[in-house]
């Protein structure tokens, strides 16, 4: 050891001597002195901890129940219009409750009650209402006063009732656009039908005596208190019928469908000049007539049969109506019988409207021979005398007042942020009687949905698109009103209506159903999963789909049964129905290219008989037998209305163009089974390609849309973010100065305080400077927003940017229902221009998908024709590839 080391070692002990000079004994290592400060430190790291752990908690706590919910509730609000964001983008919606979304839906849903529904069905349905009628006007007047009470509308001094084609009425419907608050009229429209003057049916001996007169009309007293009254109120007839005087033998033509005319021919059957005798039901009225009439028939009679009623007969001991749910035997279904496979309008003025004085063409979609509705009562007398061989000369006498007669559709408007994209509901007024279940149950329910919406308005709502509501009027005829409103505007409709929503009768027995265009089943679909069932706790109203009626029996006609089932089975996977026609939809989607929908609940064959187009179809059988209670009449005005909301409310326009693009492959897979079981060799790979590279196109969109919905959402919530950090930042900095004593003003009076208001000119040129409202802090904001001062720069680019690729998104999902409009339209009937579905030509109400293509093998048994239309279909869903891809 060195010398150094022993000094240091040295001096190290030399500070351990005690008093006397000797070295003492270290101190112990562990002193107290060293155990204190580690204690201390071990507390302040767990203090510190503590807080930090705190501050965490109640940072993440605030988050989640605070700053998270205030962040999505005020979104929401932005959403209610991002469109104003790039009008007014410092003014935030917090300052004030905005109905939107779900909060606007659950206002919605407390409106719409059984009572008032109750109400609005005895007065639309106390009295007959035709088409044309003074009473029909009464109630296009009625509908105008339910729009100006519950949307808030001034009544006008002048009635604002218009003659189609005027000044008056285009501006009614092109201003729509640019309105600022409800508005609401009358459009006349000027069509050419018929009304009934005398009728007849009788059996002459051969020497030309009466051997037996039918009673053509429906008998009935005060059991039913509107049919009794009101039973001879309009004849049994046919609207658009052929008037004149015809005699003949007798031929049964069973459902006058064109397999059963086939089958007559073929049984050596010669029905030029005969009268036949065809039973309701298959298809549409008016087919029954014409396919007679190619035949050489002199008269059609069309009789209700009983077996068409399922269960509910004598037969399986049901009492008839009044005093049970059975079919009264002398009832009768009128209804028009135009050619409404070939078109649906005025049928003067095909493709365009019904003025007063447009030029008249002659009528190629209605009867060239007379016909007549019978009842059961009437019918069986008939087929006895077919049956017994005795087969004389039946005399049908049909005379009929064919003019010009006046039609009132009702409009009402409720304006939208978005100005030029509109949704159009509606349902038709008019009724053959009474019409309780049809049409008056959908205008019962509609009047419930105008009512919820009227709710809404009333607590400041806008939707974000604007909503018309039409009350059609001449549907029974040939869904007269809407095809001339519809052939009318057509530019304007092509231009700004993204969807059409459609109520006819909504409640005439037990089981709910939905049709749509393929891109709106989901929406249907999605929200009747949301409606409670009307009648069964627990359920919903997409429950009811399968709901069947109670009243059973073990006689039931098994053709009856099939092609109940066969109707079934025309739905998608979802259980939504394409559409055919027989309603108002028919002139949006089948020759204007507009998605549309419709819903209601309709009879079984174990419900009560449903006088269809009867004076029986009366608001007592209605309450008795038809909706007692009305809750699915509340039911419908609830779906109808949130399917409403959903579209007219939507950033995004909730339309699925891919569950269309692959209804389509099914649609294309029915045409092969139909050519392969018709031995028919025709190549369709080229369309099947097509159609895949659209669903490939169509799921590109759906990526796209949900991205530009989020990168708003995104955008939309960033924003209030800061906002709402500066705000709490504000307060949080108002507290401490309080503490210390020092006022804290709303920086908004602060800046007023200094700020400078400049002089403005009143329109006498008086100079003045504005004292109250908001203005003076519009213009200080102003002055900062140019100067760079006050709040941070709005990402204004950014949102013109999305909105942009949000607008583009949503005219791609307009676009894809247009894409399916041929102007050429479908052969021999070119009025209807959707190759995607039609009505079919031989059946009228039912859909045809594909119908161009269906038909070219179904009726023409042409391979060339059938190759040309899988050609012109497949260039249209190629262009539409592109046109949603680019």
């Amino acid at each position: 050891m060195g010398t150094d080391t022993k000094r240091s070692l040295l001096s190290t002990n030399e500070k351990h001597t005690d008093s006397d000079g000797f070295p003492g004994i270290p101190p112990p290592a562990a002193a107290t002195t060293h155990s204190l400060p580690k204690k201390k430190s071990w507390l302040r790291k767990i203090l510190v901890h503590c807080v930090a752990l705190s501050l965490l908690v109640l940072t993440v706590h605030r988050w989640v129940y605070v700053i998270r919910p205030e962040v999505n509730a005020e979104a929401e609000k932005f959403l209610s219009n991002p469109y104003g964001l790039l009008d007014h983008p410092h003014h935030g919606h917090h300052s004030h409750k905005i109905l939107n979304g779900k909060l606007a839906e659950e206002l919605f849903l407390k409106v719409p009650n059984e009572a008032s529904s109750i109400e609005a069905s005895r007065k639309y349905a106390g009295k007959p209402h035709l088409a044309g009628s003074p009473q029909d006007l009464v109630t296009a007047k009625d509908f105008l006063a339910l729009l100006q009470t519950e949307l808030g509308i001034k009544p006008p001094s002048e009635e604002p009732l218009f003659s189609a084609g005027t000044t008056a009425s285009r501006n009614a419907t092109l201003s729509i656009p640019k309105l600022t608050a409800p508005t609401a009229w009358i459009d006349t429209y000027y069509p050419v039908l018929n009304t009934p003057l005398d009728h007849s049916v009788e059996i002459l001996e051969d020497d030309g005596s009466v051997a037996w007169k039918a009673k053509l009309e429906e008998v009935a007293d005060e059991t039913d208190p509107d049919a009794g009254k009101y039973f001879e109120e309009v004849l049994t007839w046919h609207g658009l019928s052929k008037g004149g005087e015809v005699k003949g033998k007798l031929v049964y033509g069973h459902y006058g469908r064109q397999e059963d005319y086939k089958a007559l021919v073929e049984s050596g059957v010669n029905l030029n000049g005969t009268i036949v005798l065809v039973r309701y039901g298959g298809i549409f009225r008016g087919l029954k007539v014409k396919g007679a009439e190619e035949l050489g028939a002199a008269g059609v009679l069309i009789y209700s049969d009983p077996r068409d009623d399922g269960t509910v007969t004598v037969e399986n001991g049901y009492v008839p109506y009044p005093n049970g749910p059975a079919r009264n035997p002398t009832s009768v279904q009128r209804g028009s019988v135009q050619y409404l496979s070939l078109y649906p309008g005025d049928p003067t003025t095909p493709g365009y409207p019904s003025y007063e004085n447009s030029t008249r063409s002659d009528s190629v979609n209605i009867p060239a021979i007379p016909s007549l509705p019978l009842s059961w009562n009437n019918a069986k007398v008939l087929l006895e005398e077919i049956e017994s061989g005795k087969n004389r000369t039946v005399s049908l006498v049909n005379h009929v007042d064919d003019r010009v007669i006046p039609l009132w559709n009702t409009l009402g408007v409720i304006p939208g942020h978005i100005k030029d994209e509109v949704v159009v509901i509606g349902n038709h007024r008019d009724a053959w009687v009474l019409g309780a279940a049809d049409p008056t149950s959908g205008t019962a329910s509609i009047h419930e949905t105008i009512r919820g919406l009227g709710a809404l308005v009333r607590k400041g709502w806008k939707p974000l698109r604007t909503i018309v509501i039409a009350s059609w009027d001449g549907e029974e005829y040939g869904l007269i009103g809407s095809t001339e409103w519809g052939e009318d505007f057509a530019e304007w409709i092509d231009e700004h209506v993204v969807a059409y929503l459609n109520l006819d009768g909504s409640a005439s027995g037990s089981r709910f159903s939905a049709s749509a265009s393929p891109s709106l089943a989901h929406l249907y679909h999605n929200t009747a999963q949301r409606i409670p069932h009307p009648t069964k706790p627990g359920l919903t109203l997409w429950d009811a789909t399968k709901d069947s009626g109670v009243l059973t029996g073990d006689e039931i006609d098994a053709e009856v049964v099939q092609m109940y089932e066969a109707d079934a089975k025309t739905a998608d996977s979802l259980g939504v129905k394409p559409l055919g026609s027989g309603s108002d939809f028919t002139v949006f989607l089948q020759r204007l290219g507009v998605a549309s929908g419709g819903e209601g609940f309709s009879s079984t064959l174990q419900d009560p008989v449903y006088h269809y187009h009867s004076v029986y179809d009366s608001e007592r059988w209605m309450e008795l037998y038809g909706d007692p209670g009305f809750f699915r009449h509340v039911a419908v005005a609830k779906h109808l209305g949130l399917v409403t909301l959903g579209i007219a409310d939507a950033v995004v326009l909730p339309l699925n163009t891919t569950h269309y693009s692959l209804e389509l492959q099914a649609y294309l897979d029915n045409v092969e089974s139909i050519a392969s079981s018709a031995s028919l060799d025709v190549d369709f790979s080229s369309l099947r390609a097509s159609i895949k590279t659209l669903q490939s196109a169509s799921t590109s969109l759906d990526k796209e849309k949900f991205k530009a919905e989020r990168e708003l959402r995104h955008l939309i919530k960033h924003v209030i973010r800061r906002r709402i950090f500066r705000r709490n930042a504000r307060r949080a900095l108002c507290k401490i100065k309080k503490v210390f004593g020092r006022k804290c003003e709303c920086p908004h009076k602060a800046k007023l305080q200094g700020a400078v208001i400049p002089t403005m000119k009143s329109e006498s040129g008086r100079e003045f400077r504005p004292r109250i409202g908001r203005f003076p802090a519009w213009v200080q904001e102003h002055h900062e927003h140019r100067h760079g001062h006050g709040k941070p720069q709005f990402p204004r680019k950014k949102f013109e940017k999305v909105i942009k690729r949000i607008r583009k998104v949503n005219q791609k999902l307009v676009a894809f229902e247009r894409g399916f409009i041929h102007e050429e339209g479908i052969r021999d009937r070119e009025w209807y221009r959707h190759l995607g579905v039609a009505p079919g030509k031989w059946l009228g109400y039912g859909a045809t998908t594909l119908p161009a293509l269906t038909e070219a093998l179904t009726i023409e048994h042409n391979t060339t024709l059938a190759k040309y239309e899988a050609d012109r279909l497949q260039g249209l869903i190629d262009d539409l590839a592109k046109k949603i891809k680019a």
